[in-house]
């Protein structure tokens, strides 16, 4: 075998690795939910495959905060042949009508909490079912079905009395959309929490994810879609930049316009690639009182090409190579549905044409040089499992001069998975508990 069919196949093993990955604080004292029982097993969930048992698992995963019911979400599975996208989307589609059409009828007689319950449930059954058909990125029932989705959850959302408020927050020239969440009717100021998703989240999710854990704890909450994400890139087409602080800097100006605010416990906290995006945006808009990182992303980049020599960096530059790379991945996505998808998903948020432009453009997706720049309490999240995001938290929170704090998620709550998927309620509950602490909403000696 040659060195250069050996550097391509590598090149095929390397991508399928790069855009998988994103799917992919108290003092200096760090902060441990539990000593590890020495075991690093996925959960699977149905199937025997990561990628769907995963996916699985974090539908199964909204049932505590609203966003689905274990015997819908079984039976949806139940239907799904393992590696077929078409049954994938039309199980989740076909329960997620049956849903929507239910919570019409309760609303046209006049029970809107049924209503609202059975929206909610719809909207994620939607989210599900669009995931995998993005292996066609032109598929049309990929906008179609997120918008059933979006308008699922406003019209659940418009049963709760101006408590789950719809906004528009104005970004250069155009506008995100974003929910303001308050846990009741007054307006007395509150810390905010802002959330951000990552790679191919909604934030209509992050309302079941993390918003309703928060409003329970005395939090207003606004979760919203930046550029890559829910409706920015399905409808405005805005793609990922790595200058985040340029989405969240207009996130915060917007907040401070909210009279619920508190301007001075304002909280970032990003999950998944959010991992980067948070920490990348806090290390220049410093109104962020408070960071939290799940799961911590250092130098993506770096990360990826670590497994490469060095002349390929250099060969992502030569169009001839880059020609060569592309063709080989293309030929193995043909066989690769999971890759099929990946890649596609990837070009299509990260606005490239192909697979080797998408590798340059991650060039500028580092933490390295600005991690000295956080100055807020931080808060790093990691699951020991977690396959989806580089290894290298632990120099990222070595670089960290703010004072910090850690948490390991492990197998012995089940919350080992990526963004402790399996386990919301603990993730939540340790991760609001910081929070908590550092705003001083409770004594920061409390147990």
């Amino acid at each position: 075998m040659s060195t250069m069919r050996k550097g391509l196949q590598t090149a095929v093993v390397l991508c399928a690795m790069a855009i998988l990955l994103p799917c992919l604080t108290l003092s200096a004292q760090d902060t441990k939910a539990n000593p590890s029982t020495g075991t690093k097993s996925n959960l699977k969930v149905v199937f025997s495959s990561d990628s769907y048992s995963f996916e699985a698992l974090r539908a199964l995963g909204a049932d505590s905060t609203g966003g689905g019911e274990a015997g819908e979400v079984l039976t949806a599975l139940e239907r799904i042949h393992e590696g077929d996208e078409e049954s994938w989307y039309s199980s989740w589609k076909a329960m997620a009508d049956i849903l929507a059409k239910q919570a019409a009828e309760f609303a046209q007689g006049g029970d809107t909490v049924s209503a609202q319950e059975c929206y909610f449930r719809a909207c994620e059954y939607y989210r599900a079912a669009e995931f995998f058909i993005h292996g066609t990125i032109n598929d049309l029932r990929i906008n179609e079905t997120w918008r059933l989705s979006r308008d699922c959850f406003v019209k659940g959302a418009s049963y709760t009395s101006g408590l789950i408020r719809p906004v528009r927050i104005p970004y250069e020239g155009e506008s995100l959309c974003g929910y303001f969440c308050k846990p009741d009717a007054t307006d007395i100021q509150r810390p905010l929490l802002i959330v951000h998703t990552g790679y191919d989240g909604t934030a209509e999710e992050l309302y079941f994810t993390t918003a309703v854990a928060a409003l329970k704890r005395g939090f207003d909450v606004l979760v919203f879609d930046g550029p890559g994400q829910g409706e920015a890139i399905h409808e405005q087409k805005l793609v990922f930049r790595p200058d985040w602080e340029k989405v969240v800097t207009p996130v915060v100006d917007f907040a401070l316009t909210l009279p619920e605010v508190d301007p001075h416990r304002i909280a970032l906290f990003g999950l998944s690639f959010g991992g980067y995006l948070a920490p990348r945006a806090a290390a220049y808009e410093h109104r962020i009182a408070a960071l939290i990182a799940d799961s911590p992303i250092y130098d993506w980049h770096a990360t990826l090409m670590s497994a490469m020599p060095k002349s390929f960096e250099q060969g992502l530059d030569d169009p001839a190579i880059c020609q060569k790379i592309d063709a080989s991945i293309y030929a193995y996505m043909k066989s690769n549905i999971y890759l099929r998808w990946a890649i596609n998903e990837s070009l299509y948020k990260f606005g490239a044409k192909t697979p080797s432009e998408y590798l340059r453009l991650t060039r500028a997706y580092s933490n390295r040089d600005i991690a000295g720049r956080i100055a807020c309490p931080t808060l790093f999240v990691e699951s020991e499992a977690d396959t989806m995001v580089p290894e290298d938290g632990k120099a990222f929170f070595d670089a960290l001069t703010c004072p910090k704090g850690s948490i390991v998620f492990t197998s012995e709550w089940g919350a080992q998975a990526h963004c402790q998927e399996g386990n919301k309620s603990i993730s939540n509950e340790q991760i609001l508990n910081w929070l908590m602490r550092t705003f001083e909403m409770i004594p920061s000696n409390a147990h």
